[in-house]
């Protein structure tokens, strides 16, 4: 998976968080509140997790499964968030899902979803950077390399 990818596709699902109830015409003062949080803070780690596995890339080293795996399921998560998160329209809550039924029972659970999905998203993003800023980091020296090539081991430091 390219760095160009993942910041393309990290963009796209932040704006879908913090904007996506305005494509079904459903958008309201809550945006105000979403766009410099939640968008802003989950673009900037999609982007840093892009820029981390550039450098992975860059070093000649593979991203690892882990990596990869929890940014997809972030963007999952990310997508279920923006399918549940609600906004004041006419002065109720209204998400995408419960937009349709129009029952309160609904925006309820609508509610009560996108809080944990929403949490879930960002943990998963946090964790992506955690593992590709691993992938691209230089193997540690073993302790009989700290001193150089042929040196053997360090004494302990009790045997003298």
């Amino acid at each position: 998976m390219s760095s160009r990818w993942v910041a393309t596709i990290g963009i796209v699902m932040a704006v879908w968080m913090s904007l996506g109830r305005w494509a079904v015409g459903l958008g309201g003062p809550l945006t105000w509140w979403y766009l410099p949080t939640i968008g802003l803070g989950f673009a900037a780690l999609q982007l840093w997790a892009a820029r981390r596995i550039r450098v992975t890339r860059e070093r000649g080293r593979r991203t690892s499964r882990s990596t990869i795996v929890s940014l997809v399921l972030a963007w999952v998560s990310a997508i279920g968030f923006g399918l549940t998160v609600p906004d004041s329209v006419n002065g109720e809550l209204v998400s995408i899902l419960s937009a349709p039924s129009g029952s309160t029972w609904s925006t309820e659970m609508s509610i009560a979803l996108c809080n944990p999905l929403g949490i879930v998203a960002f943990a998963l993003a946090v964790a992506a950077v955690a593992f590709a800023a691993a992938d691209g980091r230089e193997p540690r020296p073993e302790e009989d390399e700290a001193d150089g090539a042929g040196a053997g081991m360090v004494p302990h430091p009790l045997s003298e």
